[in-house]
Formats: C-alpha cells, sequence, structure tokens
C-alpha cells in the first residue's frame, strides 16, 4: 500500500501514546560478547522463511536455479537425507559446492538474504547466520582465536552482504575462513560482487589479490539475476513529512522513537557498530527530523549499518528533510562504496514507505 498522497496527512490523529518518544541518542548500549553469539541467527523478517516460500521471478531461470542448488547443498549437509520437494528440481546430478560452500552473486532484491535464511533453516545446528559486518565485530569482541574456537563448532556459517570495506578486514576474513573452512565448517554467503572482484574500487586491489583470490577459492560463485522485488510496481521514495508531522507521529506511536538527523549520526560515531542493533532494543518505530544528504564517508558507512539494522528489524520510518533516495551524494554513489549505499537506499526507502502503516 503505498503511502498517503499528502505526506502530511498522518499528522491528524490524536496522540494516545503515554509517555514522551524515547530518543536513540540517549542509549548506549553495552553488549556482551555472548549476546553476540546467541544473536548469529536470521533477523526477524527472515524467522519463518523457506525455500518453499521462495517467490522466484518467472522471468529469471537463475532464480529457480538458485533453489535447485541450495536445497541440494541442504541435503548434503543433512546427510543426503532431505531431498527437493518441488516440481521444479527434477535433475538428481550432485551439487559440486567446491571446497566449502556456495556463494550467491546478485542486485539488490532479489531475494538472497530469503534463500540464505531458507539454508539456514534447513540445516541442522549447530549453525550461524550473521551479515558480514557483524562476523568482523564479532571476531572484534571475542578475539580472533576465541572467534576460530566458537565458529569452528558449527555444521554451518552464513554470511550476509559480504563485504570487504579495508584492506584489514580482507586478510582477517580470508584467514579466518580458511581457518574454519579447515575445521570442517561449510560456508555460504551472499554480496553484490562476485568473489574474484571484493575490494574493487575500494582501496589496492592488487595489492591483497593473493589473500582475494585465496578467499574465492573457498566458494562456488551462483549467479542470481531479477530486478529489486521493492521495486516491483511501487513508487518511488514518498515525499518528506514536516516536521510537525513527525513529531506527531512519534508522540502517538508506543515505543516510536524521535531524533535529530544530525544528532543521531553524531551518536553514532561514539557507538560501535556492534552495538546499533542493540540501540533498537523495543523501538518500535523511527521518527527523524531534518534528513540530508551526507557527504563524509565515514558517517555515510555508519549510517548503512543502522539502515541495515532497522530493515532487519522492520521498523517504519517516518522523516522530515530530503527523500532517502537523495540521502547520499552522486559523487558517493560513484565511489567505490556505490554498492552499499545503493543497498541502503533501497532499504531506507523501503521502510520510509511503510510510515503510511503509522496513520
Amino acid at each position: 500500500m503505498p503511502a498517503a498522497s499528502h505526506p502530511d496527512a498522518i499528522a491528524a490523529t490524536p496522540s494516545t501514546a503515554p509517555s514522551a518518544p524515547l530518543a536513540l541518542t540517549d542509549r548506549r548500549p553495552v553488549v556482551p560478547a555472548e549476546r553476540l553469539v546467541a544473536e548469529m541467527v536470521p533477523p526477524p523478517r527472515f524467522s519463518d522463511v523457506s525455500f518453499g516460500s521462495y517467490l522466484p521471478d518467472t522471468t529469471q531461470p537463475s532464480q529457480y536455479e538458485a533453489v535447485r542448488v541450495l536445497e541440494e547443498f541442504a541435503a548434503s549437509l543433512n546427510g543426503g537425507s532431505t531431498a527437493a520437494k518441488r516440481g521444479w528440481f527434477r535433475r538428481s546430478a550432485p551439487v559440486a559446492t567446491g571446497p566449502a560452500g556456495v556463494y550467491l552473486d546478485g542486485g539488490y532484491g532479489v531475494g538472497k538474504t530469503h534463500l540464505l535464511a531458507s539454508l539456514w533453516h534447513a540445516t541442522p545446528g549447530p549453525k550461524a547466520f550473521g551479515t558480514f559486518v557483524e562476523l568482523t565485530n564479532l571476531v572484534g569482541a571475542l578475539g580472533f582465536q576465541q572467534a576460530v574456537q566458537t565458529l569452528s563448532g558449527h555444521k554451518l556459517l552464513c554470511i550476509d552482504e559480504f563485504e570487504l570495506d579495508d584492506p584489514g578486514d580482507t586478510v582477517l576474513v580470508s584467514t579466518l575462513l580458511g581457518r574454519l573452512v579447515d575445521n570442517g565448517v561449510k560456508l555460504c554467503a551472499t554480496s553484490n560482487t562476485l568473489p574474484e572482484k571484493l575490494g574493487e574500487g575500494r582501496f589496492a586491489a592488487a595489492d591483497f589479490l593473493r589473500e582475494i583470490q585465496g578467499l574465492s577459492a573457498h566458494f562456488r560463485p551462483l549467479r542470481i539475476d531479477g530486478q529489486d522485488y521493492r521495486h516491483r510496481g511501487l513508487p518511488e521514495a514518498p515525499a518528506p513529512y514536516s516536521d510537525e508531522t513527525v513529531e506527531a507521529v512519534a508522540a502517538r506511536t508506543p515505543g516510536a522513537s524521535l531524533d535529530d538527523f544530525d544528532a543521531l549520526l553524531g551518536h553514532l560515531a561514539a557507538v560501535h557498530p556492534s552495538r546499533y542493533g542493540a540501540m533498537l532494543d523495543d523501538v518500535t518505530a523511527v521518527c527523524l527530523r531534518g534528513v540530508h544528504q551526507v557527504d563524509d564517508q565515514s558517517t555515510a558507512l555508519r549510517l548503512v549499518v543502522l539502515a541495515d539494522r532497522m530493515y532487519d528489524r522492520e521498523l517504519p520510518i517516518t522523516a522530515s528533510g530530503v527523500p532517502f533516495d537523495q540521502v547520499f551524494s552522486e559523487e558517493m554513489l560513484r565511489g567505490g562504496y556505490r554498492k552499499k549505499y545503493l543497498r541502503a537506499v533501497s532499504r531506507l526507502v523501503a521502510l520510509s514507505r511503510d510510515s503510511a502503516k503509522l496513520s
């Protein structure tokens, strides 16, 4: 359902909330390392998905093929006891998964995370699921050796939104996955970049070519084509609301947060990204005043992480200022982090459309 045609139409409902909205800028959560490990499960929006609930685009054979490959990969992790149940997948040829697993490459919104979570649900434990950022944060919290020891006890590690943002992460993740593979852990990852292209445009990839090639050798690349499902037949980013409307929505919505965009961006610099999820505990909706274009790259990357955590929790965003499809500058969208920023725009726009649910 698209947002109301007049952006301030939702302001008419009187306030029913018993208390003032909370502020994310007041929150500085401390997250024990044990919680980071325990929370390595698919996000709430993917808590009940399965291969059967994935709806391939009928014009994209690669989406059907991806389901077939992953169902057979899950069967191999179940000792061959799980057979593909759909009529689509009648072939019984063995899946060449490579030494460790499958790498799902594709654009935004083609269902990669749905498929990754479906694999996780179809595989017996112990198992772990997390984004690339969450994985690197876990290593930072536990230390490398403890992270290897903890994850080596798992049958499957699913890594969503695989990114190599700097040389340090390249070496860290390559070494970590190499150790896990040696210990028998199977891997599945999603990204918007093929394994041999990871890091391109972000740093001197040639200097780390050996690390990148070693990392890609752990995966069988599997391309998934298609259009972003969030944009199929949907409107562009909705028009922003007025400050008064944002404040009214925050006041009448139990569990809503209300922050000035600038203040929130400044606060993110003082909170480790591994804690952004905890910062959203018990939040039901996010209200922001004065959204504007972000020109500083470090600030923009922190906003990307926050957008991911809000999207995981399906938090509707009611905001004033500029539309979210204008939040990153054209220069940034042409740079090395282009794919990250486009993913964040896709998710922020989807959440801003959900503001109509608060009417």
